[in-house]
């Protein structure tokens, strides 16, 4: 069986790298680019410094905010619309995942028509992708590098996920000093989901020796680094790190895909439109819980790379040691301890379970799950109960 390996092709990163935006757009070619962002980005003055540099270049810039925190069908429609209203011919995504899958998902239709839902599943697409650079204002997502495109279908109210080779841009650029204005909660919510990414594509089932080795050094310092960034927003050091260590995860699966962590969260956040670092965050222990005796070994090299101690310890010890790693941190960094304190009903564990077992990051975890076993370890998470 082949093993296929994704990557943009230039990624750029360091402090003040952000500067080197107008010219890196002029290596494509583009003439009138549309800055994708959210609300918040577009208001704060952050996208018209960003636009200042392109315009500096001579590439005319639109702005388009109407990326939500959970981009939906719709936005994708209004930003469609936005595009070609304005002539442009390429697209930068400015923000964190939300900003980067809305532009995404844009230029999937400015190149093959159609409507959003159409490329639901993988590979869907049959045409080129328009120009598309990435720049990156949080430690999570990876969006900025990946093939995956998440949208919200807002009729089924269902996180669609679209993975497709051909929306990985083309340029990313990882600047930490576009990061240091995040507040802590989000830093934790971002970072958590780097972590998430890490475990899961460690565990997946379509593991790699290249998809390990970026995996277990996010692992490694993500653990490191993400309760200096939240503790401190201003730590460049911590800030440049975690900015790595998201790249990495999003390395690890954007080529060993995902599990059930983010098949169970896509689905609270198309029902509830909550954060998905911190659906990641709350699932990531009871979700691993469940997937230990798929593969002791690779829990107990997960636990390894966070630094813990494990002399002395048996595999399985020290497999459940991991699940105890995983639930400190996240309760370090200050992310809800359970489901119920979102919002989430319990009468809707039965069709969000449904849902996950559609969802393609199912497809890769190392343990089967039937329906039931879903709805359990969604009320396990509802209810704050110990993971193991």
């Amino acid at each position: 069986m082949s093993t296929y390996y994704f990557l943009p092709t230039r990624n750029v990163f360091g402090e003040g790298s952000v500067q080197e935006a107008g010219e890196l757009a002029k290596t494509l070619n583009v003439e009138k680019i549309m800055i994708v962002t959210d609300k918040f980005l577009a208001h704060n003055g952050m996208a018209d410094k960003v636009a200042g540099i392109y315009k500096k270049a001579g590439i005319e810039v639109h702005i388009f905010g109407g990326a939500e925190p959970n981009p939906t069908d719709k936005n994708v429609a209004d930003g469609i619309k936005a595009y070609k209203e304005n002539g442009c011919n390429a697209i930068v995504s400015l923000g964190g995942g939300s900003s980067h899958d809305c532009a995404k998902g844009i230029g999937l239709i400015a190149a093959n028509g159609g409507n959003i839902k159409n490329f639901e599943g993988v590979d869907k697409s049959d045409h080129d992708m328009i120009p598309l650079m990435a720049i990156n204002t949080t430690a999570g997502t990876a969006s900025e590098i990946t093939r995956f495109c998440i949208i919200t279908d807002t009729e089924r109210k269902v996180k669609m996920a679209i993975v497709d080779w051909r929306v990985t841009p083309q340029i990313s650029i990882n600047d930490p000093e576009l990061m240091v204005g995040m507040p802590p909660s989000l830093t934790a919510a971002t970072g958590m989901d780097a972590l998430t990414h890490a475990i899961e594509a460690y565990v997946s089932t379509m593991a790699n020796p290249l998809t390990d080795a970026a995996a277990l050094k996010a692992i490694t310092m993500i653990t490191q680094y993400l309760p200096k960034a939240v503790a401190n927003g201003e730590y460049m050091k911590a800030r440049d790190n975690m900015a790595y260590a998201q790249y990495l995860a999003g390395i690890a699966f954007n080529n060993a895909s995902l599990g059930y962590v983010h098949a169970m969260a896509h689905q609270l956040g198309g029902f509830y439109n909550l954060p998905h670092g911190v659906c990641n965050a709350i699932l990531l222990p009871y979700v691993e819980s469940f997937n230990l005796m798929s593969n002791l070994n690779r829990f107990r090299d997960i636990v390894q790379a966070m630094g813990e101690n494990i002399s002395g310890l048996s595999t399985d010890d020290a497999a459940v040691k991991a699940i105890h790693a995983i639930e400190r941190l996240s309760k370090q960094v200050g992310i809800p301890r359970d489901l119920k304190s979102l919002g989430v009903k319990p009468e809707d564990f039965a069709i969000m379970a449904e849902n996950a077992k559609k969802d393609v990051c199912h497809l890769t975890n190392p343990r089967k799950a039937t329906k039931d076993e879903i709805i359990e370890l969604y009320r396990k998470a509802y209810e704050g109960e110990p993971a193991i």
